[in-house]
C-alpha cells in the first residue's frame, strides 16, 4: 500500500511541478533563479525540521565530504534552470534532462575506468541519436513563425545555442557529481535524506551571488495580475495574490512532494519498478507539456524521443531484473 500511494504521489507531485514550471516560464522565461532559489529555502527548511531534528541530530558523513559536492550541485540547479532563459521550449529541457544516462555512462568510462556490455553501449547510442534529432528538430522549429520560440535574428540563434550548451554543461556536471557521491556512499553508506538537507541548505548563501537577478524577477512576480478563479474565490487570499506567486508555491511544494515521494519509492520497491515510474512519468509530463501548452512537437521530436525513453528503457536491462526478481525466493 506503501509504495502504491508513494508511486501515485511521484505522478501527481512530479508532473504537478513541470506543470507549474511551464506556467511560470510562459509568465517570465528569465525567472529561473527565482524558482531555483525557493525550491533550495523550502526543501532545507523542511530537512532542517524532518530530517536534522532543528540541529539536534548528529550527522552520518563528515561535513567537509557534503561541501565538495554542494558547489556543483548549485551550478548544476542553478544552470538547468537558467537554460529555460535562451529560447529554449521546456518539451527540449526534459528530454536533454532525460538523457543523463549518456554523461554517466561517459564519465563513468573515463573517471571510473568502468566497462560495460553490448546493450549498455546501443542504448546510449540510441540517447544519444535521440537527443540530438530533438536538438535539430527544435533548430528548425526555431525559423516557424508560429513557434513561441521563434528566432527573427542571428543573435537569437546564438543565444539559443548558448542555452543548448548550456544543458550540455548541466548534463555532465550532474553526472559527475553523481560519480561522487557514489564513492561517498561507498565510504560512509547511504544518507539520501541528509544529503538532500546539506546539499540544497548549504548552497543558500551562494544565491547572494545572484540577488540582483532575483530581486528584479521578485519585482515581476509581485506586478503579475491576480488569478481569476471560482476555485482561488473559496480562499479570498489566493483570490488577490499575484498569479506568479501562486504558481511558484505550486512549484515548490510540488517539488518536495516528488523528491519525499521517490525516496520513498527507492526504499519500498525493486529498481525495475523505480525506472518504469521514473521513466513513465517523465513521458507523461512530456506529454501533458505538449497538449496542454500547445508546444510544438514534430515528428522529428517523437522519433527523438522514443530513441531517448527507449534507450533509458534498454539500459536499464528490464528483461534481467525481471529475472532476477522471479528468482528471489518468496517469503512465506
Amino acid at each position: 500500500m506503501k509504495s502504491l500511494i508513494a508511486g501515485l504521489l511521484v505522478f501527481i507531485g512530479c508532473c504537478s511541478n513541470v506543470f507549474f514550471l511551464e506556467l511560470l516560464i510562459k509568465e517570465d522565461p528569465g525567472s529561473g533563479n527565482l524558482i531555483t532559489f525557493a525550491q533550495f529555502l523550502v526543501i532545507a527548511v523542511e530537512g532542517f525540521i524532518t530530517t536534522m531534528r532543528f540541529g539536534t541530530k548528529k550527522t552520518q558523513v563528515p561535513f567537509t565530504e557534503y561541501l565538495k559536492m554542494v558547489l556543483m550541485f548549485f551550478v548544476v540547479s542553478v544552470t538547468n534552470n537558467y537554460a529555460l532563459s535562451f529560447n529554449i521550449a521546456l518539451p527540449l529541457h526534459m528530454i536533454f534532462r532525460a538523457g543523463s544516462l549518456l554523461a554517466n555512462m561517459v564519465l563513468g568510462i573515463l573517471i571510473l575506468k568502468k566497462r560495460y556490455t553490448i546493450m549498455k553501449y546501443l542504448s546510449v547510442f540510441m540517447i544519444s541519436v535521440g537527443i540530438c534529432v530533438c536538438t535539430i528538430a527544435s533548430a528548425k522549429e526555431l525559423n516557424n513563425s508560429d513557434s513561441e520560440n521563434q528566432i527573427s535574428s542571428f543573435g537569437d540563434f546564438v543565444w539559443w545555442i548558448v542555452g543548448i550548451s548550456l544543458l550540455t554543461f548541466a548534463l555532465f556536471m550532474s553526472a559527475r557529481m553523481g560519480i561522487m557521491q557514489e564513492v561517498m556512499y561507498s565510504k560512509f553508506g547511504k544518507h539520501p535524506r541528509e544529503a538532500l538537507f546539506f546539499t540544497h541548505a548549504l548552497p543558500l548563501p551562494g544565491f547572494l551571488l545572484l540577488f540582483a537577478d532575483i530581486s528584479k524577477h521578485i519585482g515581476i512576480a509581485n506586478m503579475s495580475v491576480p488569478l481569476d478563479s471560482t476555485v482561488l474565490s473559496l480562499v479570498p487570499i489566493l483570490n488577490i495574490l499575484p498569479k506568479m506567486w501562486i504558481y511558484l508555491l505550486g512549484n515548490v511544494l510540488t517539488q518536495s512532494i516528488c523528491i519525499n515521494a521517490v525516496f520513498v519509492l527507492t526504499t519500498e520497491c525493486s529498481s525495475l519498478a523505480v525506472t518504469l515510474i521514473v521513466t513513465l512519468r517523465k513521458f507523461v509530463s512530456l506529454l501533458f507539456s505538449i497538449w496542454y501548452f500547445q508546444n510544438p512537437f514534430t515528428l522529428l521530436h517523437w522519433i527523438g524521443t522514443v530513441l531517448v525513453f527507449g534507450g533509458t528503457l534498454v539500459f536499464s536491462d528490464i528483461p534481467s531484473l525481471m529475472r532476477q526478481s522471479k528468482s528471489k525466493p518468496k517469503v512465506n
